[in-house]
């Protein structure tokens, strides 16, 4: 008797044992359905009549994508546009899959007129970031939206829940259309950007605001202001008056939490601050004022929004809040490298951020980049290296799939640690050691504040200055407590310095953030291979992936162009929640039957 009870206790462990990984997926993760129809609004006119605005489901900025750690996220995208269209997903790590990572390296653009579905997970990840449309300078028209990652119950957030949380999306904006602007890039016949834009609406107070955006707060409560810059060119200072800012998230790493009274902001990054409303009942200037220019506060390219106290019958008034000295490089560095991972905040995951750190590896590799402009064949282009990357018609990880690259583009053609003799256009493509840790330096020879964003990973920010780096420079490194993060900021004529851990096998884009760099030429992609062709090391493509370039597809079967029905789940969309729970279903009877015979 106690034999045959000690052996049905082994099969129910057994059986325990296999479906545990099952029922743990059922209970993480969730799959949020999405359908988008993109296309252009001549309506909207944030600062224009006749300007064209890319708008998703008549939204702009585009709707917010609200997930929780480990979900699955289908997006059918309709592309409305006259353009082909791609969306990338500005921090998101695809964990094992670039083939959703939205650029021209890893996907073939989606027709106009046609649909395309992305289905991704926020794999171990929490934090704020936002999605944008990655090719043919459609940003400049809109198309961006922000992205939540919230917490899963069980992981503590490091701070008391705040009373609400609120999406802030601020940008630099053209008067002109995006296409008029696209058409003049590589010439002299170019303006910068010329207004802000606070969630896609115009400064408070300007003589030509129609509306103006407002975030109401109870007097005495904490909120949590999600702010990305997802502008093309100008850096910014964000500030409210009167109020403190308490920094404690970028980019998916809580930090150590230090009080501010303003933050830069640099094109293509997120943070997240507690703000509370702690002052007498009114209304408070939100300011997001540019770097590196001489923008007076009536400015077009100063953006103002409001901060109203729900019981406010005060407008508000007086000065707007003065920031630091635009132009005072070293402020922004010395906030920069007060920026400090919370080592013993948990995020992702249970164990603590800093289980995972840089005081003690060992750097395989080092990349040496620098950023310049170079005129070839009559035209301004951005570099990497003296090289403008060249867009090959064919996607760099199709061609991967299909022919390991050859016809496409040449591993290591190019040189990661100089500068080519005679600046040249070339598909630059790096290798990266499979989990050799990799220190990248970037510098930066042009007179902008520069921006550099990896896909697919965070890295640690270990250093950063003014001058010209030397090997010298690594004596100045933070590898005590760097911050991960996936969008670093380079200032003009300086430097940055990063860790990264290439764990993540695909290919990789490594981009100027800035609009006008990136679209002329400043980027290239990280390779990353992992020989073993075991699946659960790297994904295969999906069964959905569209053909381009050197693999055309079959002629298609005539379809209507016809937007989809608005939030229905996409019917093309693999539903991976219910299959996981078939499997668990099929695994528990399997189990039981198993049982039942012995």
């Amino acid at each position: 008797m106690a034999a045959a009870f000690v052996g049905l206790q082994l099969k129910l462990a057994t059986c325990a044992i296999v479906l545990l990984p099952f029922l743990v997926t059922i209970v993480t993760s969730a799959d949020i359905f999405l359908d988008w129809n993109v296309s252009t609004d001549f309506n909207s006119k944030p600062v224009s009549s006749d300007q064209p605005v890319i708008t998703i489901n008549g939204m702009f900025p585009g709707p917010l994508i609200n997930a929780t750690t480990n979900d699955y996220i289908h997006v059918n995208v309709f592309n409305g546009l006259d353009d082909p269209l791609l969306f990338t997903w500005n921090g998101i790590h695809q964990r094992l899959d670039s083939w959703q990572d939205g650029v021209s390296g890893t996907n073939c653009p989606i027709p106009p007129g046609r649909s395309w579905t992305y289905v991704f997970q926020a794999k171990d990840q929490i934090g704020t970031f936002f999605y944008f449309p990655s090719i043919n300078f459609l940003k400049a028209g809109g198309g961006f939206g922000p992205i939540r990652v919230n917490n899963r119950p069980v992981i503590s957030v490091p701070f008391p829940k705040p009373e609400a949380e609120f999406d802030i999306l601020i940008g630099d904006w053209y008067s002109a259309s995006y296409k008029d602007v696209r058409s003049r890039l590589n010439t002299t016949d170019v303006l910068p950007p010329d207004w802000m834009l606070i969630n896609g609406k115009r400064p408070y107070m300007n003589n030509f605001s129609l509306s103006y955006e407002t975030f109401s707060v109870t007097q005495g409560k904490t909120y949590l202001l999600r702010i990305s810059n997802v502008g093309t060119t100008w850096s910014f200072n964000f500030r409210i008056q009167n109020h403190q800012l308490v920094l404690v998230e970028t980019e998916g790493s809580y930090v150590n939490q230090i009080e501010l009274e303003s933050l830069d902001v640099h094109v293509g990054q997120s943070y997240s601050v507690l703000v509370t409303a702690n002052q007498d009942a009114a209304d408070y200037y939100i300011v997001a004022s540019p770097k590196m220019s001489n923008a007076t506060n009536n400015n077009t390219l100063v953006g103002v929004a409001v901060l109203h106290y729900d019981n406010s019958t005060t407008p508000a008034n007086g000065s707007l809040p003065s920031g630091p000295d635009p132009f005072d490089v070293q402020f922004s560095i010395n906030q920069a490298k007060s920026i400090k991972w919370n080592l013993t905040a948990g995020a992702a995951r249970p164990n603590p951020q800093g289980t995972f750190n840089v005081s003690n590896v060992t750097i395989t590799d080092t990349f040496i980049l620098n950023a310049s402009i170079a005129t070839i064949d009559g035209l301004s282009s951005y570099t990497v290296n003296n090289v403008s990357y060249l867009t090959p018609d064919t996607p760099l990880k199709l061609a991967d799939y299909f022919s390991n690259g050859t016809g496409v583009y040449e591993l290591d053609a190019y040189s990661k640690n100089r500068s080519n003799a005679n600046a040249v256009h070339g598909v630059f493509v790096a290798s990266a050691l499979h989990k050799g840790w990799t220190e990248i330096v970037l510098s930066n020879s042009l007179d902008i504040i520069d921006s550099w964003h990896l896909d697919g990973y965070s890295f640690f920010v270990v250093g950063m200055g003014e001058r010209e780096w030397v090997p010298e420079s690594r004596s100045t490194y933070n590898i005590h407590d760097p911050v991960a993060r996936s969008t670093v900021q380079v200032y003009p004529g300086g430097w940055s310095a990063v860790y990264v851990y290439p764990d993540n096998p695909g290919m990789w884009n490594l981009r100027s953030q800035n609009l006008q760099s990136w679209y002329l030429g400043e980027e290239l992609y990280v390779r990353v291979y992992d020989p073993d062709p075991n699946p659960a090391k790297e994904k295969p493509p999906p069964s959905n992936f569209l053909l381009c370039g050197k693999y055309q597809p079959p002629a298609p079967t005539p379809s209507p162009s016809v937007s989809p029905p608005p939030n229905a789940p996409s019917s093309n969309a693999f539903n991976l929640q219910k299959t996981r729970s078939l499997i668990a279903m099929i695994a528990t009877v399997i189990c039981f039957f198993y049982i039942g015979l012995h």
